[in-house]
């Protein structure tokens, strides 16, 4: 005697195709380790603070369109300023950090150099957009 094979149906017939879709987006979503992206960790100065920084204890830099640093009117590179930065903090610990940054500047540049200043360990750093003289 034979037996009858009965035809097998696939998931296109049924809704359980979405159903287990979604369920395995739910699993993955919850077993995934999310990265959260803390941003820059600084420490702002309280608000009600009266700290006093000294014109020679202030570090001014400038960043112009094509993101190159200036420092004392002359190009420099991110490694020099890092040196700049480390000679000046050796001689003087409470030193401040200013860049005034031109508004078309690429933002990887900014970021570049904020990161140098948080692994320098600078506590007083600044950074201020210039003006559009029009």
């Amino acid at each position: 005697m034979k037996l009858k094979r009965r035809a097998k149906q696939g998931f296109a017939d049924s809704s359980a195709s979405s159903d287990i879709a979604f369920l395995l987006i739910i699993y993955f979503i919850v077993i995934a380790g999310f990265n959260v992206n803390k941003g820059f960790l600084m420490n702002l100065p309280a608000k009600d603070s009266t700290r006093l920084i000294l014109r020679d204890d202030l570090l001014r830099f400038d960043m112009d369109s094509g993101g190159n640093i200036l420092y004392e009117d002359s190009a420099i590179v991110i490694s020099q300023a890092e040196n700049i930065i480390r000679s000046a903090q050796a001689a003087n610990p409470n030193i401040a950090v200013i860049i005034t940054i031109d508004p078309q500047t690429q933002w990887q540049r900014v970021v570049s150099f904020v990161e140098l200043a948080q692994d320098l360990k600078i506590d007083s750093f600044s950074f201020s957009m210039k003006r559009n003289t029009l």
